[in-house]
């Protein structure tokens, strides 16, 4: 051991914190090594023997050595996504205080998500992406880091030069007649709009111009006094507040529309001090390969060939890309070990020449093991681990999941040796030079892990109201929450306290006039009625005929809901049974969970299991969109009533969602000393009756089921919950049946629609509500489909 690695090891024995960890690594002289290779001009260093987040720990420290421009071309999108994820988790601002006074941009590099012969490719995330690197290029940065693909470098781009020329810098207190401005954005390629919500658009009103630039993920808002320049700020499409104020804008046009003669290669933008980290450079042209012959299918079938640029002027060939490496200094992550000065491998002449390297540093660490949620085995390894002189490090992304470690093993009754981070990594490692040992939360709870990416920018609620606003036509019917139904009669410019302003103008009965200024727009919406139904009457203003009518139509919900409000009250003053804390197999169920719980989604859990806590019985309504994860809520109030030694049943409106529920209940619950059951009438009589007896003898904890749950013959032992998926799908004969039933037993209902009167009683306090509002991160929304 050199005197360099025994101090790197004095000084992991006391980390406690990120900026610890990143310190370890800018120390380690493994890094000095890559770093002192790279110090020449066209300098090449093969790194071997890393393995997931420590390559970007790695990377990190060498950055901070060296500085300068760094582009990271990973195997493919997912890795590239997963290596900035680990990056950005590393370099937070919050965490490490340092990188707050630093200039430093960390961007993504994507692949266009659509052909360039698609009419409908325009103002894509991906798009706005790519130009804001391109930008930061231009500005001629002196440190940026730059994480991309393969696929993402073939397109080709426009060069710095004439990307200046085509870009425009409007800074605070310069002049700029308004003309000017917009004859600028015309030419460029920008529609005028009332209200910009995606990249491409413009406004203006009196002095103000609202520009959406293809270089930002919000919009500008540029304000002029006559001719001057009085204030540059970002905003907000959604709310239109102010979200920074700027010293200058740079508006960038759609530069995948210019001239094809105009455009190079990727690699022609970097400065050539740059360093290149690959992974495989003759994948690179691979990429080029493939795409250049989807993009010629592509064009074949075009119907007027000779209106489009063809293929080859589009994008850069495999050996135009291999080329535009040349000259950059590089760091070839290794899979194995490769000789110094190698000669030519497979991958070309080309490709293999610029592989031979001068250093070559070999990490030799190993992956973090596999522990199947097996917590003793986790135990002794990190007992063996420490032994050996190792310090233990295990990063949680968030503090409550280091909590729920804590509580599992203290449960278990194990003294485990490691330190928490609250560090969002994607695969955890062991570095046997450092004696390091970091895992990951999710990889010893085999929870699914997802990167997330900015996608330059994303259409909101907000933005989408709006662009839908300049798609209502006049004499379309809309509802103003205070005034009632009007008709929607054009957009005007009015003075609002000394002050133009965009509003909406909307008509009444009897040529009354509404005008609704852009930050009252949620107060509007449009009207939607069963289709082919009579039309409402237009509402007049002044009168309280809007306000009697929604009054009323309370009254009626009322007066409809008193007999089940009796029932809740009844069933508010009787006792039940009171469920036990948390145990530690209630945390692991909850910390296997693969995916990340949303705010709304954890806030719900806390509610059920405290009600399920009391000693009257609970009655809570969770509603949400469908894969919002209200299944989850139920799965984790289902085991803890059966670590209690009450049975559940859960009661679902098809036999499909019954199987669907089974199989979900099972996959959660593996492992665990619950059983779960389902009966519907795919299951044989004879499995019937096996099931009915078992249940009676307590031997199912929880039982899934339809109607058939409420039938006469279905005794249980000891029932303490009732899941019901969807009541409003449910007979009135088996809403009857369900009153006996939960009498005095604590009930949940889970709902993507509930009926105005359950939601009614929620919002009155007869009925506990949870609402999951908020997705998951990267859902997709629900797509429906008729099939024959």
């Amino acid at each position: 051991m050199n005197i360099q690695t025994g101090l790197a090891q004095r000084a992991i024995r006391s980390m406690t914190s990120l900026p610890d960890l990143l310190s370890l690594y800018r120390s380690d002289p493994r890094v000095a090594r890559v770093t002192d290779g790279l110090r020449a001009q066209a300098a090449r260093v093969q790194i071997a023997g890393t393995i997931g987040s420590a390559q970007a720990l790695i990377a990190n420290a060498v950055i901070e050595r060296l500085g300068g421009v760094h582009v990271f071309v990973l195997t493919d999108k997912e890795e590239a996504a997963y290596f900035i994820n680990d990056l950005e988790a590393l370099r937070n601002k919050e965490k490490d205080a340092r990188y707050a006074k630093k200039e430093e941009d960390l961007l993504f590099y994507p692949a266009p998500s659509r052909s360039p012969y698609d009419p409908e490719g325009h103002h894509d995330g991906e798009r706005v992406s790519r130009t804001e690197v391109l930008e930061a290029l231009m500005k001629k940065p002196e440190r940026l880091i730059l994480i991309t693909y393969p696929e993402a470098l073939v397109p080709l781009v426009m060069g710095k030069e004439e990307m200046a020329k085509n870009t425009l810098t409007v800074k605070r207190n310069e002049e700029l007649p308004i003309d000017t401005l917009e004859e600028w954005l015309h030419e460029t390629g920008f529609s005028r709009v009332e209200f910009v919500y995606e990249p491409g658009q413009f406004s203006i009103r009196g002095g103000i111009v609202d520009v959406f630039s293809y270089g930002s993920d919000k919009p500008y808002r540029i304000e002029l006094f006559g001719d001057n320049v009085e204030s540059v700020r970002r905003f907000d499409p959604q709310d239109q507040l102010t979200v920074e104020r700027l010293a200058e804008a740079v508006i960038v046009p759609d530069l995948q529309d210019e001239d094809a003669a105009r455009q190079q290669n990727f690699f022609a933008q970097l400065p050539e001090d740059a360093v290149l980290w690959l992974r495989d450079l003759q994948a690179i042209g691979d990429a080029a390969t493939k795409q250049l012959k989807l993009l010629s299918e592509a064009y074949e079938k075009l119907p007027e060939r000779e209106k489009y640029p063809t293929p080859k002027e589009l994008l850069a060939t495999d050996s135009e890309l291999i080329k535009g490496t040349l000259g950059f200094r590089k760091v070839f992550w290794a899979t194995g070990h490769l000789p110094l000065a190698s000669g030519p491998t497979s991958d070309g002449p080309e490709a293999s020449s610029q592989r031979q390297v001068a250093h070559s540093v070999d990490f030799q660490q190993r992956p973090q093991p596999t522990f199947a949620k097996e917590f003793k085995v986790l135990s002794g390894d990190l007992h063996n681990k420490q032994n050996a002189g190792y310090t233990n490090l295990i990063a949680c992304n968030s503090a409550k999941q280091s909590e729920r470690l804590y509580t599992i093993f203290n449960d278990m009754e194990h003294e485990v040796a490691f330190t928490p981070l609250v560090l969002d990594l994607h695969e955890g490692f062991i570095d046997p030079e450092l004696k390091l040992a970091l895992y990951t939360d999710h990889q010893i709870f085999e929870r699914y892990h997802r990167y997330r990416l900015k996608e330059g920018f994303r259409k909101n609620s907000q933005a989408l109201t709006l662009k839908e606003l300049t798609q209502l036509k006049p004499g379309d019917l809309v509802v103003h929450i205070d005034h009632g139904v009007g008709i929607f009669s054009g957009l005007e410019t009015i003075d609002a306290g000394g002050s133009m302003q965009e509003a909406i103008r909307l008509k009444y009965r009897d040529g009354d006039i509404l005008y609704v200024g852009i930050h009252s727009l949620h107060r509007v919406s449009k009207f939607s009625g069963e289709e082919g139904g009579k039309a409402p009457n237009v509402s007049k203003l002044g009168t309280p005929a809007w306000r009697n009518l929604k009054e009323k139509t309370k009254a009626k919900v009322k007066a409809l809901a008193f007999d089940l409000i009796k029932l809740y009250a009844q069933r508010k003053s009787k006792p039940g049974f009171a469920f036990q804390p948390d145990n530690y197999l209630q945390h692991e169920l909850e910390a296997s969970f693969i995916y990340e719980d949303t705010p709304d989604q954890e806030k719900a859990t806390l509610d059920v299991k405290r009600d399920m806590e009391k000693s009257t019985p609970m009655d809570r309504l969770v509603c949400g969109d469908v894969g919002f994860g209200k299944t989850e809520v139920a799965i984790r109030a289902a085991f803890k009533s059966a670590c209690d030694g009450k049975q559940v049943a859960v009661l679902v409106p098809t036999t499909i969602l019954a199987l669907q529920h089974w199989k979900s209940f099972s996959a959660r619950m593996k492992g665990l000393p619950v059983r779960v059951d389902y009966i519907n009438r795919f299951r044989t009589s004879a499995q019937q009756t096996q099931i009915l007896k078992d249940l009676k003898e307590g031997k199912i904890d929880i039982l899934i089921g339809t109607h058939r749950l409420v039938s006469k013959d279905v005794v249980w032992k000891d029932l303490g919950l009732m899941i019901i998926d969807e009541e409003q799908k449910f007979g009135v004969n088996v809403k009857d049946k369900l009153k006996t039933i939960r009498a005095n037993v604590d009930t949940l209902t889970l709902t993507a629609t509930p009926i105005p009167r359950t939601l009614q009683f929620s919002l009155m306090g007869a009925r506990d509500l949870s609402i999951i509002s908020t997705p998951p991160p990267n859902r997709y929304p629900v797509s429906t489909m008729l099939q024959p």
